[in-house]
């Protein structure tokens, strides 16, 4: 693969520090009627053990980590800018560099600062400038040590959610539609929402989280955000590679499915693509595949084997989505999301040995595709399903914050080499 190729692991902060205070997560999580299964609390202490996680990345062999910086430790209060997160993250930069890691930074990774929510969220135009300025503040700060920048993670996922939810008002759904931990108890969303609307400050109706369901023209706020970010990204740092990532299933149509595998995809891919096609790369993030027909996406089959996620077990749909979106998209392209929900270890490393042997492929094939990172490093806090879902590299002892290296970590570093 050439000895330029990421190899690596992805986190995300809310995920994995722990104690993110000023963000619109916590404030959700700690609600008398929240929707979240559990708290985030100290989650897995990467706040404070981001070293020793590193290493652990590094020893195994591989090259790469992609981890996001978070908004509202960055920005607690509106214009407010707290230097000493900013020096956090300068020393986890740095300790990548100690460790010959290429850092692949996330700018937002669903989390926003609980004051953007009072003033729109990313259901309004307001979002756009705020997160421009987040943007370039932190890049001013941080510009010789930023390779790469993802600005959103998965873009997309507003729309998709609002498919999830006018399914669920058709028929009730598994949870395996959306590739994010969520809750779909509707009534216990509902009893929710009067809190959360008292929280922060808006009315039931405009609760514009990352995490809520958006229309197609409410997704052009978060698109608008992503472009002035990115110029303002380059204005300061011209070298810095930029781009953003998108949640693609991999859809495959019956001989009746043709044009709706195609209506899907181009409602997942095809509708961004505008605002995307002028950046040095994407970030493709890709879980399972959909087999479709006529009527739409069907549930896997009743003998199919299934994640802890709900969704197929089915490694071969990384290779397949790099393939059709190297079609359409004309810059370089990145795994910053691949992975399986799972208790059984040696699943897990059959998983990242087929869902690679697919990269590769690619690669052979002359497909831009420049790194895979798998989701994720550590066992950790899969939004609002809690702490159950083990997508881990690491295993962690939450009474402890003890990490042990599984055996998939090992397989990872070897294909790194």
């Amino acid at each position: 693969m050439g000895s330029k190729f990421l190899v690596g692991a992805a986190t995300a902060a809310h995920q994995v520090e722990g104690n993110n205070i000023h963000s619109d997560n916590w404030v959700m999580e700690n609600l008398e009627h929240s929707t979240f299964a559990e708290r985030s609390g100290d989650a897995v202490d990467h706040y404070n053990k981001y070293e020793e996680d590193i290493k652990m990345l590094a020893s195994a062999g591989c090259n790469a980590y992609r981890f996001s910086i978070e908004w509202a430790r960055i920005e607690p209060e509106e214009g407010v800018y707290d230097e000493k997160e900013i020096s956090h993250y300068r020393k986890v930069l740095d300790c990548c560099e100690e460790n010959h890691i290429t850092p692949i930074v996330t700018l937002h990774h669903f989390s926003s600062p609980a004051w953007l929510i009072g003033k729109g969220g990313w259901g309004d135009s307001y979002v756009e400038d705020a997160f421009a300025r987040y943007a370039e503040y932190v890049v001013s700060k941080l510009e010789r040590k930023l390779p790469y920048i993802c600005t959103i993670n998965e873009a997309n996922m507003g729309f998709q959610l609002q498919k999830v939810i006018e399914d669920m008002m058709k028929s009730m759904q598994r949870e395996g539609n959306v590739q994010v931990g969520m809750n779909m108890d509707m009534s216990a969303v509902m009893v929710g929402l009067e809190e959360q609307a008292n929280a922060f400050g808006c009315d039931k109706e405009h609760i514009n989280t990352f995490l809520a369901a958006r229309s197609q023209e409410q997704e052009l706020f978060v698109m608008r955000a992503h472009r002035k970010a990115y110029q303002a990204i380059k204005k300061v740092s011209p070298d810095t590679k930029v781009g953003l990532t998108l949640s693609l299933f991999d859809y495959q149509p019956e001989e009746d499915g043709q044009e709706e595998a195609a209506r899907l995809w181009q409602e997942d891919f095809g509708f961004y693509l505008p605002y995307i096609k002028e950046d040095d790369f994407l970030g493709v993030q890709n879980y399972s595949r959909k087999v479709v027909t006529s009527a739409g996406a069907l549930e896997p089959a009743q003998d199919a084997p299934l994640t802890q996620m709900g969704y197929e077990d089915y490694p071969a749909g990384i290779g397949h989505v790099l393939r059709k979106v190297a079609k359409e998209f004309p810059g370089e392209l990145m795994v910053t999301e691949n992975g399986i929900a799972t208790s059984d270890d040696k699943r897990r490393c059959e998983f990242i040995k087929e869902a690679f042997s697919g990269v590769e492929s690619c690669v052979k094939d002359g497909l831009p595709v420049i790194g895979y990172c798998y989701w994720s490093l550590l066992d950790n806090f899969e939004w609002q399903a809690g702490f159950c879902k083990t997508f881990g590299l690491i295993a962690v002892d939450r009474s402890t914050q003890k990490r042990t290296a599984k055996e998939s970590l090992k397989v990872l570093g070897t294909l790194a080499g």
